[in-house]
């Protein structure tokens, strides 16, 4: 209607809101229930500490359409994974996105939302919310520690139990899995079947045993058996980090339990040598103080979300034996962590169906919109291995012409779902088996007017791709690249 809109106060299950007259009669029922709805949600699912609006999905919107149930075309696994972080609820075990859509229809239905409970009135409002952390999180941050059995005398038949390596960890789920690094448990090269685990307020430490490791990703998962355990560490995403908010490390550095470091993300994207001889593409870099025995804790946000793993730190006196912080540590992000530590608990090792690629991560697609000057909805195709699926369907990368770059296939969807970042891709093809069909649609040279689908078997990644190393990515990406 080009009528002027006459708003007014409506009242509704104990609250009054503003609404358009014309619109919602008042009396009429369901419609007065649905806009109380919306609104109540909208209130629930934005938190006022958070500034970074524009990159959040319309949370009003998103209430109105869980109504009317078309939530699964509307939203992509990030924004649903995001959504579920606002919200403060566990979707650390959902792998495929009717999962992620399940848990945010329960959550809503059951209204579970937390608080933050005020300091000491001598605290600031800042200094509060990091003591809370703290005291919720650190009871769920463990001391990790691997042995050796060593003969002492040639004349002794007896081995002694002799410290081998030591580390942090935390406690992950309800049936008492722990993550740490795999660096940890393997200090000595060879993962062992048990290690030691010591928990805030417990006399003795607990035996674990080792589940799984991911030597690529640094990650390992434990598991103790224990019938009280603390909760696990809330679960946050990494994709929407940005540079310069606050983060918190929580760890045992030289055998200083459960210390407290803050400081704030210094950058994104990283690239850092892994424990299994390749480089972990993606990591955050922080000035948050890590040090030996930090390895394996959890690096949160300033609201106690899990956020990554403290894996390393850059140490130039490491080799004289001066090692130590000097304001550079390394952690993998949280959403490359929920993603093994899950295929590690349901299979015991990462299952990785492949397309044989590389993009460009999301922090520098970014980067490029701005140099371009145009939008790049969806994840860039940097390199194309020889003789992969990508190269069957014809997969175009990007590529060096003369002093110009020519950019490759944009991928917008698979399957129907839609591609926005990175972690959508992986999200969209690691949730397929192995030898399943995938279909991709993208944009050649990432012009919207050229748009094409193209078809794909995925492959095992460690058995399927050609044993060849493929060849370094175009100059100008650099780095950069990630293998899908």
């Amino acid at each position: 209607t080009r009528r002027p809109l006459r708003w007014g106060a409506a009242p509704h299950a104990g609250c009054r809101f503003l609404c358009p007259e014309q619109t919602i009669p008042t009396g009429e029922a369901a419609g007065m229930t649905m806009m109380f709805a919306v609104a109540v949600q909208s209130l629930l699912l934005l938190h006022p500490s958070e500034t970074h609006a524009k990159r959040r999905p319309n949370t009003a919107l998103v209430s109105a359409r869980m109504q009317f149930g078309d939530i699964e075309q509307s939203l992509s696994v990030t924004e649903l994974q995001r959504l579920l972080s606002e919200r403060n609820v566990d979707f650390r075990d959902c792998l495929e996105k009717r999962d992620l859509v399940e848990r945010l229809r329960s959550s809503s239905a059951s209204g579970r939302f937390s608080s933050v409970v005020a300091g000491p009135p001598s605290l600031t409002e800042s200094e509060g919310r990091t003591v809370d952390t703290f005291r919720r999180v650190s009871p769920s941050v463990c001391f990790v520690q691997t042995s050796q059995s060593v003969v002492t005398s040639p004349f002794s038949l007896r081995a002694m139990e002799v410290p081998a390596g030591t580390g942090s960890g935390f406690v992950w789920d309800a049936d008492g899995h722990v993550v740490t690094n795999y660096h940890v448990v393997a200090s000595r090269g060879a993962v062992p079947r048990l290690v030691r685990l010591k928990l805030q307020g417990c006399s003795e430490a607990l035996e674990a045993q080792v589940v799984g490791v991911e030597a690529d990703k640094d990650i390992a998962v434990l598991r103790i058996r224990s019938g009280a355990l603390p909760p696990p560490v809330p679960v946050g995403t990494s994709s929407d980090l940005q540079v310069g908010q606050t983060v918190l490390a929580i760890g045992n550095p030289f055998g200083l339990d459960y210390t407290l470091t803050t400081g704030v993300v210094s950058a994104l994207g990283r690239e850092v040598d892994g424990a299994g001889g390749r480089p972990i593409k993606g990591c955050i870099q922080t000035d948050a103080a890590i040090n030996p025995g930090s390895s394996g804790g959890p690096l949160l946000d300033s609201r106690g979300r899990l956020i990554g793993i403290n894996t390393a730190i850059l140490s130039p006196g490491a080799k004289g034996g001066v090692g130590g912080n000097i304001g550079i540590g390394f952690a993998i992000p949280v959403d490359v962590v929920r993603r093994v530590v899950t295929q590690i608990i349901r299979h015991g090792r990462v299952v990785r169906p492949s397309l044989g690629v590389n993009v460009l991560d999301d922090w520098r697609r970014r980067s490029y919109e701005e140099q371009l000057g145009q939008p790049l909805p969806g994840v860039l195709v940097v390199e194309v291995v020889d003789g992969s699926p990508a190269d069957r369907a014809g997969l175009q990368a990007a590529r060096v012409r003369g002093a110009d770059v020519v950019l490759g296939d944009l991928i917008t969807h698979v399957d129907g779902e839609p591609v926005r970042q990175v972690e959508d891709l992986l999200s969209a093809v690691e949730e397929k088996a192995v030898g399943e069909r995938v279909e991709l649609r993208v944009l050649r040279n990432c012009d919207a007017n050229r748009p094409a689908t193209l078809s794909a078997q995925l492959v095992d990644r460690e058995r399927g791709l050609p044993a060849a190393a493929p060849a370094a990515p175009p100059v100008p990406f650099g780095r950069f690249g990630r293998r899908r």
